[in-house]
């Protein structure tokens, strides 16, 4: 694509960044389904990132929390490391605060999805396989379900 395609570029960034906040990679990828060269791409990237129009932090930080009340720290550290944010980026964006509330956001998902304590085994496995796919630790479903089915095999 010749030259006069980067303001075409950088409005269709401006536009997608006024929708939500994009990773670096979510915007390349939006982008060169537009573009004809990498490199233009490339250019209107740096740009937005010198200006400060887009961040890979702040785009972790937004989706930690609009996403955290709903997923555990894994799920949510796969998504962002599958949006092509670094893991840098991703460890400072989580943070500590989160992993801490893990139990207490764990507990509101469950009580919203079942709200009863499982019954038997399938219950119980049912209920475990619903919080892991949410992305929440095996001890901390434990500690939410309190594993009342631990015969001995």
């Amino acid at each position: 694509m010749s030259r006069p395609s980067v303001p075409a570029l950088k409005a269709t960034a401006l536009r997608l960044l006024a929708m939500r906040e994009h990773s670096r990679e979510e915007l390349r990828r939006k982008l060169e389904a537009k573009a004809e060269e990498g490199d233009d791409v490339e250019a209107v990237l740096d740009r937005m990132a010198e200006t400060g129009l887009q961040s890979d932090q702040r785009f972790a930080e937004s989706f930690v929390r609009s996403k955290g009340a709903r997923m555990g720290v894994e799920r949510l550290r796969r998504e962002l490391l599958d949006r092509g944010v670094s893991s840098e980026v991703v460890a400072t964006a989580l943070g500590e605060g989160l992993e801490d509330d893990e139990l207490s956001r764990a507990r509101a998902i469950w009580l919203k999805k079942f709200g009863v304590v499982p019954q038997d085994r399938g219950d119980w496995a049912r209920q475990a396989r619903f919080l892991q796919s949410r992305g929440f630790a095996a001890d901390v479903i434990r500690k939410l379900l309190k594993e009342p089915f631990n015969e001995p095999a």
